[in-house]
């Protein structure tokens, strides 16, 4: 497993406990997820990545244009079938808590890649 694949298998995870504390036991483990869920995951860490500067609005942003390329639209409920999800909305019509996910997702990326380099310098200056 790569890095970042590392990483998005650690957000996923975040996430999936956050949703749980709100109720939302509709998120599987990384491991038992449908392929195309960990691949979307792996693109936002991606775009992170290469886009440290953009906030949770670019964030959600970039994941609602994923979902509308692989089909996904506006649904009531999440539905992996039908392939409709109700954050399928403009960042500022979502709930708080939907938005913190965002938030979320981002400062684990940061924090994750912060560490990192912190360790290499650390390991580097002795």
């Amino acid at each position: 497993m790569t890095f970042i694949e590392r990483l998005a298998k650690a957000c996923h995870e975040i996430n999936r406990a956050y949703c749980q504390a709100l109720g939302d036991y509709s998120h599987l483990p990384w491991d038992n997820t449908v392929p195309r869920i960990q691949r979307s995951t792996i693109l936002g860490v991606e775009f992170h990545i290469k886009n440290p500067n953009v906030g949770p609005e670019g964030s959600h942003q970039e994941w609602m244009a994923h979902k509308v390329a692989e089909g996904w639209t506006y649904g009531p409920e999440k539905d992996l079938t039908k392939l409709t999800h109700p954050s399928l909305v403009p960042f500022e019509e979502l709930p708080v808590e939907q938005q913190a996910k965002d938030y979320i997702f981002q400062s684990v990326i940061q924090q994750t890649l912060g560490t990192v380099l912190v360790s290499m310098s650390v390991d580097v200056d002795g």
